[in-house]
């Protein structure tokens, strides 16, 4: 038993992670195996997919030391404004609709950036205001009304729903973004500049690496991500409304630091991120199966999110422990 545990713990966190999604899902199909059912599944991916492209977008930042609180208020604006261009100009096409999406949520992001960046402020603070200012600006631009999928076109509604493989569109969109964040932070320089931003500023610095505009990349990466799925949770719910995806940072966070995203920066990874929003996505779906009501989820994914923290607290300290004592027995 001392061997298993042994061999539990120095299993790779992703690793890990792994098998203990795969266990959640095979507990709760026992349960109930029509949880596996092929809609059941399909409406699991569409509504992780949302969650995984959020998390991957928040990623970036937490590995430069910072964090946006405000990707959900991001994604609720830009997904109202979409929704209000497509319904006075139904003719426009899905392109004009993503490009404004993409660039509007990159802008956003680049106002965070920027006020971490040039004005020295701290994330949490910058977000904490942006996410009430951009909740705000819902309300203003939408005049308190919502808009129905009555008002918006059937490509705009339909384009996320089309099935390609069998997996429709919103979930291609959700693994295209989070194998091209990999490829960005594994195989370019800025990528992996990330990294050394987060995990040591000062080193970081005097090998040339400006780690504010590190920030302010990451801002912007992380808020052109949250401008696209803004467009795709309207597409995917047909109603735009003042509350979109209202708390639902909590569970974009939850699901970066259960993926081994450490909040003090520069450690984590795009396949860590990716289960940790699964992971927290059989939650979501297998709650209500249960008899659980959904409000009881935040309850929930605030406890797992604490016990991740804990459990990610005491890693860091036993590696770098262990670095240290590495670089003592290795002295002069």
């Amino acid at each position: 038993m001392h061997k298993l545990s042994a061999r539990l713990r120095a299993l790779p966190h992703e690793a890990g992670l792994a098998l203990l999604t795969v266990l959640l899902l095979a507990l709760v199909t026992s349960a109930f195996p029509r949880f596996l059912t092929v809609d059941n599944v399909k409406s699991l991916f569409d509504d992780t997919a949302l969650l995984i492209m959020l998390a991957v977008g928040e990623m970036f930042v937490l590995l430069t030391r910072s964090v946006d609180l405000s990707v959900a208020a991001n994604a609720a604006l830009t997904g109202m404004v979409v929704a209000l261009f497509n319904a006075h100009h139904p003719g426009a096409g899905i392109v004009p609709v993503l490009i404004i999406a993409v660039v509007m949520g990159g802008a956003l992001g680049l106002i965070n950036g920027l006020l971490v960046w040039r004005v020295n402020i701290p994330s949490i603070v910058v977000t904490l205001g942006t996410l009430s200012v951009y909740r705000g600006c819902v309300y203003v631009v939408s005049g308190g009304a919502w808009v129905n999928s009555g008002q918006m076109s059937p490509f705009f509604l339909g384009f996320v729903r089309v099935p390609i493989l069998g997996i429709s569109v919103l979930s291609w969109i959700g693994i295209i973004v989070a194998v091209l964040a990999y490829l960005f932070l594994r195989y370019t320089v800025p990528g992996r500049n990330l990294y050394a931003a987060g995990n040591n500023p000062n080193a970081a610095a005097y090998a040339g690496i400006d780690v504010g505009r590190m920030q302010c990349m990451a801002f912007v990466l992380s808020g052109a991500i949250a401008g696209l799925a803004g467009y795709l949770w309207v597409a995917r719910f047909a109603v735009a409304y003042t509350d979109i995806a209202s708390g639902f940072e909590l569970q974009v966070i939850a699901a970066c630091v259960i993926g081994g995203v450490s909040i003090t920066g520069g450690v984590g990874g795009v396949v860590g991120v990716v289960l940790g929003g699964l992971f927290l996505g059989i939650i979501k779906n297998a709650l209500p199966v249960v008899g659980i009501s959904p409000f009881f989820q935040m309850a929930v994914s605030g406890l797992v999110i604490t016990i991740a923290v804990i459990l990610n607290a005491g890693t860091y300290r036993k590696s770098h422990g262990r670095k240290i004592l590495e670089r003592a027995e290795a002295g002069p």
